[in-house]
């Protein structure tokens, strides 16, 4: 069988389709493969995996282990006097990871600090921004959220003495459609709504929404508009501060290689910081710098996105998304993002030569500006997508994500994913999934 690539990026003098045009391709756009542990195929025909769970669980630079060792090497040199004498000295860590953090969603540096974990960000931010009244109380999200998200806010709403059921409105896309239309949502931001919270990039379809104008049209109805970024945090080019988003969170083990767990990011926009009305969780690390050793009984916060900083930072877990934030810093989220175009689109037209006949249907725009670096795929039949997901990864050494009952998720990522992994990815669908009687 031949699979089919747009005339654009045809190589002259090989077969389109072929994988002698994936090797060609490759030749022409290479990524940074090079500076990525690709896992083996323990038995196959290729020595790598075609890695597509990069919107799961991003690969390790290979970076990540001698620079995480080098901080484990102060701990062991120095002792507590690694706050102030590291290679990397431990007290002011946190702030070798803002400047980048900064760049990579487009904020400015005080209004951005990397802590804790995606949904505890979230809850910490939602206690400054999600403040209901008896008549404005109703919190925006995706019917489709990721589940953490969901169980946060329902546990919010609850948590300020309102039924979940009631106060969070979940939007569904039309009948027949996978996606919300951005014209839907901004029908649902009426005058209850004290907060949107929505995820940049959907995590089961990959639509990316478009965030500027939905929070343009959340503020306009009188509401606070967050993010949950966890699935466009280094896939997408992002501007929060100058979208005028009120907060964001994300994780940073997804598409920003930092391991699994690792720590994730949050924003807070400028004109927020310093407001002493903000209500706020503060702790340790909330409190100005300069002043923290004076052991007071009263917190000073910075007025910077550190205010919302609560307990010291974990230095061996900050290690390795510094090591990812200062690639992504080297190579650039512009660069990566037309990689990623031109990687989408080639891996979407080879799968429209396999979907015909066969119960598999792309359910992720088709519009490259609204989505990120993933295409999803509805399964029919009897199979699940759990199910195809084994027989990818252990026939044929191409690793997706599956998410239960029926999508299968394929992420080809900018920095590490092949030209030669999408046409691997094809074929071994078209071998899985016979054709419909």
């Amino acid at each position: 069988m031949t699979l089919g690539i747009g005339p654009e990026q045809a190589v002259p003098g090989v077969e389109p389709g072929s994988e002698a045009e994936s090797y060609a391709l490759d030749k022409a756009d290479p990524g940074h493969r090079e500076l990525f542990d690709i896992p083996p195929v323990a038995d196959g025909y290729y020595p790598d995996v075609a890695y597509f769970a990069g919107n799961s669980l991003g690969l390790r630079p290979k970076a990540t282990r001698a620079e995480l060792l080098e901080d484990l090497d102060s701990w062991a040199a120095l002792g507590v006097e690694g706050h102030v004498e590291a290679t990397r000295p431990w007290l002011p860590y946190h702030e070798l990871l803002t400047g980048s953090a900064a760049r990579l969603v487009g904020a400015l540096p005080g209004e951005t600090v990397v802590m804790n974990s995606l949904t505890v960000n979230l809850h910490l931010l939602m206690v400054s921004f999600y403040r209901p009244a008896a008549d404005r109380f109703r919190i925006v999200i995706e019917d489709s959220a990721f589940p953490s998200d969901s169980y946060a806010v329902r546990s919010q709403a609850r948590f300020h003495g309102f039924d979940p059921d009631d106060a969070v409105v979940r939007l569904k896309p039309r009948d027949g459609e996978d996606c919300l239309r951005t014209a839907d949502v901004l029908a649902q931001l009426t005058p209850d709504v004290a907060l949107v919270l929505l995820g940049g990039v959907n995590y089961l379809t990959g639509q990316l929404m478009d965030i500027p104008t939905i929070t343009t049209a959340g503020h306009a109805a009188g509401a606070v508009v967050g993010w949950d970024l966890a699935h466009a945090a280094g896939n997408v080019p992002l501007s929060l501060h100058d979208w005028d988003v009120d907060f964001a969170a994300w994780c940073s083990y997804k598409y920003l290689n930092s391991g699994p767990g690792a720590l994730a990011g949050a924003f807070v926009h400028e004109r927020h910081l310093g407001d002493p009305a903000l209500q706020r969780f503060e702790g340790w690390w909330s409190t100005e710098a300069s002043t923290r050793f004076e052991m007071t009984a009263e917190s000073r916060p910075p007025a910077s996105a550190d205010a919302w900083q609560v307990s010291n930072p974990p230095i061996f877990s900050m290690s390795p998304v510094r090591t990812s934030l200062e690639l992504f810093d080297k190579v650039g989220i512009g660069v990566l993002r037309e990689r990623s175009l031109r990687l989408t689109a080639y891996l979407e037209r080879l799968l429209a030569d396999v979907t015909p006949g066969r119960p598999l249907q792309v359910i992720t725009p088709t519009d490259p500006a609204e989505r990120g670096a993933q295409l999803s795929l509805r399964i029919g039949g009897d199979r699940t997508a759990g199910e195809l997901a084994k027989a990818l990864r252990f026939g044929f050494g191409v690793i997706a994500d599956a998410r239960e009952p029926d999508v299968l998720r394929l992420a080809p990522v900018p920095l590490y994913s092949l030209y030669h992994d999408c046409w691997r990815a094809a074929r071994a669908l078209a071998e899985v999934v016979p054709e419909s009687a």
